[in-house]
């Protein structure tokens, strides 16, 4: 399996509204992966949380027939690790957006498009189509890494 592209987000995901529908366009999927979530609650469902407490190995939950959702909750042993979270819940994603401490690019909202800066302080400016268009590519941040 081909690991996602990463990007470093602080906004909440409307922010990326104009990525997600390029990318849609684009036939491509996107993750959101969120690290540190603010806990309101109730940030789990009573039924899962108990469930998961009770050491079942997943609790699921859908709401509402086609175009509903589905709520999964895993009891973690020990601190997450990122690549086992990439495996298990973005394959096929090409790329994930993720809100937490993360070594990856980042990537902030500006004007009508996105700004990703690299790891080594280089940015580049995207509008939603191209920024959809280079996660096609193997490395699509050299320049901005």
């Amino acid at each position: 399996m081909k690991a996602p592209h990463l990007l470093r987000v602080e906004e909440g995901p409307e922010r990326f509204a104009p990525l997600f529908a390029a990318a849609r366009e684009a036939g491509l999927r996107l993750g959101w992966l969120d690290l540190a979530p603010p806990l309101a609650p109730p940030l789990v469902p009573a039924d899962l949380e108990a469930a998961a407490g009770l050491g079942a190995l997943r609790a699921v939950a859908v709401v509402g027939g086609q175009g509903g959702r589905s709520v999964a909750v895993k009891p973690l042993r020990g601190e997450p690790v990122l690549k086992d979270l990439l495996r298990e819940h973005f394959r096929g994603c090409v790329l994930v957006l993720v809100r937490g401490v993360v070594a990856a690019p980042h990537l902030a909202p500006v004007g009508e498009g996105f700004r990703v800066t690299g790891t080594e302080g280089l940015a580049r400016l995207y509008s939603p189509s191209s920024l959809a268009a280079v996660l096609r590519r193997p490395k699509p941040w050299s320049g901005t890494e």
